[in-house]
């Protein structure tokens, strides 16, 4: 049985999901929180489906040998996709939050509008996200945007480089002036945003499910009584084992 007191531990391909837990801290300070970002693996985008659930079902049992667990939060889009199923089948006992691209919040408040969605290879193929597609493409316009080489950008601290708008024009060159708005469907691209407003222009809103996600975390845990108001503790941790990428994740907290 899980007590109050357990971990929630957070779990991405890299230091992507840092935009998720910034939620979470946010709507919850008092829980206790065990973050891992396989960076050793990223990106899992250009990754085939099978790969993307065997390093996430890995990464699941790492985690709950490592401390006592009451929910586990999938903030990274691609390993959602592929592997929330699995997890939610294994671990019955165990809360499994994952996250979606958010269109429906995209749909709400632009009907009829035109609306893109970055996400990665892997997110963008899944029947998942077709399924989620489908439920909101006859009220707005859709389309999909890959965005190679996004998430290495991030996860090499250039977020504000000549590197990060170079790729930015590139790939977002067809849909610049054609867009409302654009969801962020990987986790990496909030850490961005402000590159990516600086490429679309400020009229184009920037919706993510960072949100959504900690709200839902709450919302199961309120539900099961295992919400803890105590004083907090974060544990940070990488598949790298590399000093450095633990302190650009503290300082990408930080600039919450």
């Amino acid at each position: 049985m899980s007590g109050k007191r357990d971990y929630i531990a957070v779990f991405d391909s890299g230091l992507g999901g840092i935009s998720v837990l910034r939620h979470l801290l946010r709507l919850m300070p008092g829980e206790r929180y065990l973050y891992f970002g396989d960076s050793a693996n990223a990106p899992y985008g250009s990754r085939s489906t099978e790969e993307v659930r065997d390093l996430t079902l890995a990464a699941a049992e790492r985690l709950l040998g490592e401390k006592p667990l009451k929910a586990l939060v999938l903030a990274c889009n691609t390993a959602t996709a592929a592997a929330v199923r699995e997890l939610r089948e294994k671990y019955p006992e165990l809360i499994v939050i994952g996250i979606e691209p958010a269109l429906k919040v995209a749909a709400d408040h632009y009907p009829g509008g035109r609306i893109g969605v970055m996400a990665t290879e892997v997110t963008l193929r899944e029947e998942k996200f077709d399924t989620l597609l489908h439920r909101f493409d006859e009220n707005c316009t859709i389309c999909k945007i890959p965005m190679p080489g996004l998430v290495q950008l991030v996860e090499a601290g250039k977020l504000d480089s000549p590197e990060m708008d170079v790729l930015l024009r590139q790939l977002l060159a067809p849909h610049i002036g054609k867009l409302d708005a654009v969801v962020l469907g990987c986790t990496h691209y909030p850490l961005a945003a402000k590159a990516i407003s600086r490429v679309l222009g400020d009229g184009v809103v920037l919706l993510d499910g960072g949100d959504g996600t900690a709200r839902e975390t709450r919302r199961r845990l309120r539900n099961a009584d295992l919400l803890e108001e105590g004083r907090g503790e974060l544990i940070l941790e990488n598949s790298k084992n590399d000093p450095e990428l633990i302190r650009r994740a503290y300082d990408l907290l930080n600039e919450r």
